[in-house]
C-alpha cells in the first residue's frame, strides 16, 4: 500500500498544484486512499518533496513548485501555517484562540511571532492551540478576522 501510495503522491505532484498537506490528503482520498496526517507528513519526507511558492515539487525538479538551485530560509508564512496546520480561530476579549491540528501550535505561534504584527503583543503555544494575545478586544477581532479569513480560504 505504501508504494502505491508513493505513486499517487509522485503523479499528483508532477501534474497539477499542491498547496499542503490537507489538499494532497483530500486529492489521494479522491483517489481511494486514506491517509492520516502524521503518515502524509512522513511520505514527504521520504519522497523528499520540497514546498515553495508553487506547492510542493518532486526532488527532480518536476511538479508545479518552484524547484531552485537556491534554497529558501525564510521561515513559512502564517497564512502558510494556518493552511497546514489551523482548525478554529476564536476570540476571547483581547485574546484570540487558535486551534490546530495536534502538534500544529508551535509553528503557527513561530510564524505570528516571526511576522511581527503590531496587533500581536506575543504568543503562547501548546500541542494543539495557540493563545494570541493583543492589546484590546477591538485589535483582537481584527487579528481574529485575519486568521479566519487565511483559515476559510
Amino acid at each position: 500500500m505504501k508504494f502505491q501510495r508513493h505513486n499517487a503522491i509522485r503523479e499528483l505532484v508532477a501534474s497539477s498544484v499542491v498547496t499542503n498537506q490537507d489538499e494532497l490528503r483530500r486529492k489521494l482520498r479522491r483517489r481511494g486512499i486514506e491517509v492520516t496526517q502524521a503518515t502524509l507528513s512522513r511520505d514527504i519526507h521520504e519522497l523528499r518533496l520540497s514546498k515553495g511558492p508553487g506547492g510542493y515539487s518532486l526532488p527532480n525538479g518536476n511538479g508545479n513548485g518552484t524547484a531552485t538551485t537556491v534554497e529558501d530560509d525564510s521561515p513559512p508564512s502564517v497564512e502558510e501555517m494556518m493552511e497546514s496546520f489551523g482548525m478554529r480561530v476564536r476570540q476571547a476579549m483581547n485574546q484570540v484562540v487558535v486551534g490546530t491540528v495536534m502538534g500544529g501550535a508551535q509553528p503557527v505561534a513561530a510564524a505570528l511571532d516571526h511576522e511581527g504584527w503590531a496587533d500581536v503583543v506575543g504568543t503562547v503555544a501548546g500541542d494543539d492551540t495557540v493563545l494570541v494575545i493583543c492589546p484590546d478586544a477591538r485589535r483582537a477581532s481584527e487579528v481574529e478576522a485575519r486568521l479566519r479569513t487565511m483559515l476559510e480560504s
